[in-house]
């Protein structure tokens, strides 16, 4: 069970890393993100008023998405506490719930990078998944840390 857990949030700190440095560097997408809001507009205070800017529906909707990920990574046979692979994705979990569409991608890996690795090679990439997730949720923890008390951070300037 830890092993999984600290498998999903570090990859999770490793996309809120990521998105905080794109919002905080200003880059967003082109276009609206709803009728008359863009999403320059949104990231124009940068990463953390980004959340309040987003229209209600919005935050719905990725609240919605979240869930549901959950749910189906949750629900996937057999369960990492049951003799599962903790952290093994091979398709959106979706594949199976009746009434619902997604696509049959991998996605996890959807270019078979790993496929030609040996055990070995594929051990020492999963290891350095794991310290890369720890350094993520530090990463991400100073950003916040440093926005809500400035200068406890000191490589991190008011930008941030």
């Amino acid at each position: 069970r830890y092993r999984q857990v600290e498998l999903k949030h570090g990859r999770v700190a490793m996309l809120a890393s990521v998105g905080y440095l794109i919002g905080a560097a200003g880059i967003t997408f082109p276009g609206e993100i709803a009728k008359g809001v863009s999403f320059a507009s949104i990231g124009a205070n940068g990463p953390y008023a980004a959340w309040d800017a987003v229209p209600t529906e919005g935050k719905l909707q990725i609240l919605a998405i979240i869930l549901a990920l959950e749910t189906a990574s949750e629900a996937k046979k057999p369960h990492y506490m049951r003799g599962g692979v903790p952290g093994k994705i091979d398709q959106l979990p979706f594949d199976g719930i009746v009434g619902l569409w997604a696509p049959k991608i991998k996605f996890w890996d959807p270019l078979n990078f790993t496929g030609a690795l040996s055990a070995e090679q594929k051990a020492r990439k999963r290891k350095a998944e794991l310290k890369n997730g720890r350094l993520a949720m530090i990463g991400i923890i100073s950003f916040i840390v440093g926005h809500n008390l400035p200068g406890s951070v000191p490589a991190l300037n008011s930008a941030f």
